[in-house]
């Protein structure tokens, strides 16, 4: 139920919507979400580095391949899980730490084994036809919330995700086509504005999990809304 002080926004789980609704919350969260990016960045940042080595086929190069991708999945995967939660918590309006950019340690198994079970099914995909792997990768993309949020084990996350998203994949096949032009538009600009560029993408894909889920727990208003408070 709303209050005098707060105000009823209409999200619904379609590119706009989310975008639109994902740019107020940015805002009023900036300088938190802010943080975390720089967190996120700083860690990616070394495996960045270690990418750019070319070693070509002797022993070190493999080893330097062998260390980055241990490096993506043990260490980089869980905090870009933990990232998209506080994102996802913060759309939902609710309280939320910076520390909690790291909680998905505390569900490090699941992260890792989800991460990993996703970027197979995607690289499957690819490796036949760039369509399937795009179709999975928008079929999927509710996974890391599934697994931060409902703490649903990787094959559960997986088949939900799957479900969730049967209506929606269009809309973030949209989505990630529009990121795709955010984030060009963002390095345009002197490259600093790829990190708000990089924040509002990822505030768009927390809400659209947002919106149906909300969306999925409620069937009162209209079809294809899901009324949220926003304060």
């Amino acid at each position: 139920m709303s209050t005098e002080n707060e105000k009823i926004v209409i999200l619904t789980p379609a590119t706009e919507s989310v975008y639109g609704f994902s740019w107020s919350r940015m805002k009023k969260y900036f300088l938190d979400l802010f943080l975390i990016t720089i967190i996120v960045a700083a860690v990616f940042m070394p495996f960045a580095m270690i990418r750019s080595l070319d070693g070509h086929e002797t022993p070190g190069g493999v080893l330097l391949r062998i260390f980055s991708f241990g490096y993506w999945f043990l260490l980089l995967a869980p905090i870009d899980f933990g990232a998209a939660w506080v994102f996802l918590k913060a759309m939902r309006n609710g309280s939320f730490d910076v520390k909690d950019t790291f909680s998905a340690f505390d569900n490090y198994l699941n992260v890792v084994l989800a991460n990993l079970l996703v970027t197979a099914i995607i690289g499957i995909g690819i490796v036949f036809l760039v369509v399937p792997g795009v179709v999975l990768a928008c079929r999927l993309a509710f996974v890391r919330y599934l697994v931060m949020d409902k703490k649903m084990e990787p094959v559960e996350a997986v088949k939900e995700s799957w479900r969730m998203t049967s209506g929606h994949a269009n809309s973030i096949f949209f989505m990630g086509l529009l990121a795709l032009a955010i984030i060009s538009a963002g390095l345009i600009c002197f490259a600093v504005g790829v990190i708000p560029a990089y924040m509002w993408v990822r505030c768009a894909f927390a809400s659209m999990y947002f919106a149906v889920s909300e969306l999925e727990k409620s069937r009162t208003p209209a079809p294809g809304a899901a009324s949220v408070s926003e304060a």
